[in-house]
């Protein structure tokens, strides 16, 4: 891969006060919380554009062109090993996925750029009203985290990494189709004779050819958050994304990735051959399917690497760290589910005790 990428900075100065300019995502555009100028962001590949494929086999052969590399100036963090992007002179920071106080040096991470994004739509305050009523529905969840949430302080927003993948599939398969029949058989049942079906399975061998293009297959490429998280932020329209502009990503944080691009498309193969599997089951027909080879030629692989807004809070309480994840499109939230023994211990007296009252009045009345 090349190794002479420049350094990219996603910081943006004001024209009017020379202030750091953030992406506000109410407005839509950048605006400078110091003098309240704002800049629209527009899209510098027209305003028809699409975001681009990359070719999966180039990548492998560090053959990509120079544009496609970026290099950024990242923290490891040593708890939960999470890597993002710090901004300008910051070398102290709190990680922003487990809460641990990072110290940093000037480290950079050279690597694939993303080709798109889906911009954030939900600002903190819209997040943290999405999260905190996602916490009131929890019966069981402590009612002193619900308000330090509620209280606490700010959310993060983080561009997680994920790849794309599509890909056209020729696949060869050999099996058996299973169709029922049925035999009528006399048994005695009482003394008396009884009429029943009973149930058989006739098997013959089969083969075939299915084919599917696969469109924009997802795959996370982070480690930082558990992927029971990030699967319960689905669904991500897609069809939203934008040509990657740094400008987006004024004031939020971008997290680099740790799954490397033939790890990604090694856990798409793995949910292309599930789909490919049902698709020859399909194929066969009948009653029931045996499926004994199937033989696939993948071509025409491509690839993107975007980014998907997520708001992030950590929070550490009575001892214990909870994180919760915001999509930062649609509001739906994910995270660890806290609980009371307080509530537990009064739910369960609770029952015990209308179990006695029931059982009381029911003694009573016979």
């Amino acid at each position: 891969m090349p190794t002479d990428a420049a350094q990219t900075e996603h910081r943006f100065p004001c024209d009017t006060c020379g202030s750091d300019l953030r992406f506000d995502p109410a407005a839509g555009q950048l605006v400078c919380d110091h003098c309240g100028n704002t800049e629209s962001i527009g899209n510098a590949a027209g305003p028809f554009a699409t975001v681009a494929e990359l070719d999966f086999r180039q990548a492998l052969n560090a053959a990509l062109p120079e544009a496609e590399i970026e290099e950024t100036r990242v923290q490891s963090c040593p708890n939960c090993g999470a890597q993002f992007e710090l901004q300008g002179d910051t070398h102290a920071a709190e990680c922003p996925f487990c809460a641990t106080p990072v110290v940093t040096g000037t480290g950079t991470h050279r690597h694939i750029k993303p080709r798109g994004l889906l911009p954030f739509a939900l600002d903190q305050s819209r997040a943290r009203d999405a999260m905190t009523d996602w916490l009131g529905s929890l019966w069981f969840a402590p009612n002193g985290l619900t308000d330090y949430a509620r209280k606490g302080r700010a959310m993060d927003g983080i561009y997680v990494p994920y790849w794309t993948f599509d890909a056209q599939t020729q696949s060869a398969y050999t099996g058996q189709r299973g169709t029922y029949y049925y035999t009528t058989h006399t048994v005695m049942r009482d003394g008396k004779p009884h009429t029943v079906q009973q149930r058989h399975t006739r098997w013959r061998g089969v083969s075939g050819r299915v084919q599917r293009f696969f469109d924009d297959v997802l795959v996370l490429a982070s480690h930082s958050l558990p992927k029971q998280y990030t699967d319960g932020l689905e669904p991500w329209d897609l069809s939203e994304l934008e040509p990657y502009q740094p400008q987006y990503l004024a004031g939020f944080r971008a997290e680099g990735y740790q799954v490397e691009l033939q790890d990604g498309f090694a856990e798409a193969r793995g949910y292309m051959d599930r789909m490919i599997l049902r698709d020859v089951r399909f194929d066969i027909g009948g009653d029931e399917q045996r499926v004994t080879d199937v033989q696939t030629q993948v071509s025409a692989v491509t690839f993107k690497h975007i980014l998907l807004p997520v708001w992030l809070a950590a929070y550490k309480y009575n001892g214990q760290t909870y994180r919760f994840v915001v999509n930062g499109r649609t509001g739906r939230v994910q995270g660890e589910r806290p609980y009371s023994k307080w509530k537990i211990g009064f739910a369960v007296l609770l029952g015990l005790v209308i179990a006695l009252t029931v059982g009381y009045f029911y003694a009573m009345s016979q």
